[in-house]
């Protein structure tokens, strides 16, 4: 998580806007952000971007548009 998050806004919003990349990406900062942090949220956040990807990517793009961090993943 914290590789993706030293990125310039403009990386991120490229690596989630490619959809194959865009779920490689998910799956590695779920990961990473549930390891660092064992929690209800982040695990959740794992869930939802192994299993949902497409939508939760979006939802991703946009959150870190509004507010720039990953949704579930802070």
């Amino acid at each position: 998580m914290k590789w993706f998050n030293k990125q310039s806004r403009l990386i991120q919003i490229i690596l989630l806007l490619i959809p194959g990349v865009n779920w490689v990406v998910e799956i590695f900062v779920r990961v990473t952000a549930f390891l660092e942090k064992p929690n209800l949220k982040h695990l959740i956040g794992l869930v939802f971007g192994v299993f949902i990807p497409v939508i939760y990517g979006w939802v991703d793009l946009i959150w870190i548009l509004l507010f720039n961090h990953l949704f579930l993943a802070k």
